[in-house]
């Protein structure tokens, strides 16, 4: 991450150039971000006409191990650290 720069050292044409670097890095960010709202919602989407067609089928939709990602995600524990307690238990 780039440092902060002494404003008072700054002409007024550089605080401008500044802001119009910013804001243009915070356009391009913003479009990136929608783009990728946009495939996670085509993912969801996917997933969720998959998973009607198994519940369809009269598949079992959700498992114990789901249950458990489930809980390990509410109680704040990522699937890194869960796996690492994993190997020390075993």
């Amino acid at each position: 991450m780039d440092t902060f720069p002494d404003l008072g050292s700054l002409s007024e044409a550089e605080l401008k150039d500044l802001i119009r670097e910013l804001t243009d890095e915070e356009t391009e960010i913003s479009y990136r971000r929608r783009i990728l709202h946009g495939k996670i919602d085509i993912l969801r989407a996917e997933l969720v006409n998959r998973m009607r067609k198994k519940h369809n089928g009269g598949e079992q939709l959700i498992t114990g191990a789901d249950v458990e990602q489930l809980s390990d995600i509410l109680a704040g524990r990522s699937a890194l650290a869960r796996q690492s307690d994993e190997t020390t238990d075993g």
